[in-house]
């Protein structure tokens, strides 16, 4: 299992600067909550799964099995 940033650099550029206006919680959420500061508590859950491979909502992260 291995987690990495999007090959995307503009995908990257991008969320990091909604990242960074929003105070490290996920531009891709409205609301402001634990949940949602990046690493988000859904893409925590999918890390933990050993059967998801994938983007995190914001397609900032990517995880794989290998």
């Amino acid at each position: 299992m291995a987690v990495r940033l999007n090959e995307d650099k503009e995908v990257v550029a991008r969320i990091k600067e909604g990242l960074k206006a929003k105070d490290g919680y996920c531009p891709c959420r409205l609301a402001r909550t634990p949940e949602n500061k990046c690493i988000c508590q859904e893409f925590r859950e999918q890390i933990a799964d050993p059967d998801f491979e994938g983007y995190c909502h914001c397609l900032l992260y990517y995880k794989s099995k290998d």
